[in-house]
């Protein structure tokens, strides 16, 4: 049978589904999943102790940032809810103790991508928790939530490859800053190399770790997806861009093929 691919998205900011060039290329991913039935998503911006999954009913988008313009926080994404994932997911083994939580929408980590990537929102979503940011228990995470993967679920990890928010720059063509740059190739090429050593290592091992992310809850979804993948996927990265100095929106997939 078939598994569907498993997708890491750098979600950017709020204001990202306004950028075109990123839109398009979330578009012609998106084209590429066609086969996708339903999404299950992680979001950097939903960490929690215990793993927890939402919305199981119509509830409102969550705008969880400050300071953008209005137009942003009117912004909607009606993909049906959906507890037939709920249940397949309370399903899987290695899950562990899992709580409903039935009116929680999703967020921008998890609107955001969902709107490049599948526009028309007919496909139903299913926002799951991040239970800690322990890159080894989330690659386990992503390794019991793999299975879905035979039933059409996509399971996309939403987080950022870099993410200072301090160092951002004015304008979102600003030339690239070189730490910046270097951390991402540092990934890129691990990732290529299916180093998964040096990734969970990444906090020691990457150049400008620290500075490319202050705290680590953005980076970490990358380890549900890498998880959900297993050993020998094969790597793509859909999209390679930079904004506002140091923002890598790199995003990556992971499918069958070694």
């Amino acid at each position: 049978m078939e598994k569907i691919p498993t997708v890491f998205i750098s979600h950017g900011a709020p204001s990202s589904i306004e950028d075109e060039e990123w839109m398009r290329a979330l578009g012609i991913w998106g084209e590429s999943l066609r086969n996708v039935k339903g999404v299950l998503v992680l979001s950097a911006h939903w960490v929690t102790e215990t793993l927890e999954a939402g919305p199981l009913e119509p509830v409102p988008l969550i705008y969880d940032f400050w300071g953008f313009p209005e137009r942003l926080y009117r912004v909607t994404y009606a993909a049906p809810p959906s507890p037939t994932i709920f249940q397949l997911l309370k399903d899987l083994t290695g899950i562990g103790n899992l709580l409903a939580s039935p009116k929680r929408g999703l967020d921008h980590g998890m609107w955001v991508p969902l709107k490049g990537l599948f526009p028309d929102a007919s496909r139903p979503v299913l926002g799951v928790s991040l239970p800690g940011t322990d890159p080894e228990k989330l690659y386990e995470l992503g390794q019991a939530l793999s299975p879905l993967r035979e039933q059409g679920i996509l399971i996309l990890a939403s987080g950022g490859m870099t993410h200072n928010l301090g160092a951002l720059t004015a304008g979102d063509q600003s030339p690239s800053a070189p730490w910046a740059r270097e951390f991402d190739q540092w990934v890129k090429e691990r990732l290529v190399e299916g180093d998964l050593t040096s990734l969970l290592d990444f906090r020691r091992k990457a150049p400008h770790a620290a500075l490319a992310h202050p705290s680590i809850e953005h980076f970490v979804p990358l380890f549900v997806a890498l998880g959900a993948a297993g050993s020998g996927a094969r790597v793509d990265f859909p999209v390679e861009i930079f904004r506002y100095g140091s923002l890598s929106l790199r995003s990556v997939t992971f499918s069958e093929g070694g």
